[in-house]
């Protein structure tokens, strides 16, 4: 209850991550810890959006703790080839510029997501419908797959973080140069469904901006 406002939604986005990088990984077929997982993420976004009317909450800061531990404590990961491709970068850009962790992350997240859509079709299709309840009518898969990333930066905005680089509060400031040698210095991970390059990383950055 004594965790300032605004570093519980920054914690609380980085559970949201960590069960994201998770659930995006192989493999895509039916499997508990993908069930398990949408509930976590629907828990934690449910309770972030109860905090935005009622900061102090008990109840809602209570099920983030929970939902914080399950994201982390192994169960979503059984079965799992996991992503942290995001992660990885946001380490990487913190490291140059100290800015906090689940707010980079909410800024990279979903432009990071929309270069790994397609290589990841079907798991980010069953993400829009099954954690924010977008109907498929009307929508080709791909259409449906970015209505779900849409609803997941439109989540961010609602909640108040940032999602733009230059909206980060930060100790360096943020050029050209820090981008390209944070992209070209961040770790590789194996299992995205898209392996990433420094050059793309560099790009999604700058997207990022």
């Amino acid at each position: 209850m004594s965790v300032p406002f605004a570093q519980v939604m920054s914690g609380a986005f980085d559970t949201l991550s960590h069960a994201m990088e998770t659930y995006f990984g192989y493999p895509n077929e039916d499997n508990v810890s993908d069930d398990i997982n949408e509930a976590v993420m629907k828990s934690t976004i449910r309770n972030m959006r109860t905090l935005l009317k009622d900061n102090n909450n008990y109840t809602a800061r209570a099920n983030l703790m929970w939902d914080s531990a399950m994201a982390e404590n192994g169960i979503l990961k059984i079965g799992k080839k996991t992503d942290f491709q995001a992660h990885m970068i946001e380490h990487q850009l913190g490291a140059y510029t100290d800015c906090n962790h689940g707010m980079g992350l909410a800024v990279i997240q979903p432009v990071y997501y929309r270069h790994i859509v397609r290589e990841g079709l079907p798991k980010f299709v069953r993400f829009a419908k099954n954690v924010w309840g977008i109907s498929e009518e009307g929508k080709t898969e791909i259409q449906l797959a970015l209505a779900g990333i849409d609803a997941l930066a439109d989540f961010i905005r609602e909640c108040g973080l940032p999602a733009r680089l230059s909206e980060l509060k930060v100790k360096t400031p943020i050029t050209d140069k820090l981008l390209e040698e944070s992209a070209y210095s961040t770790t590789i991970q194996p299992n995205s469904y898209k392996k990433m390059t420094g050059g793309e990383i560099y790009e999604i950055l700058k997207e990022c901006m």
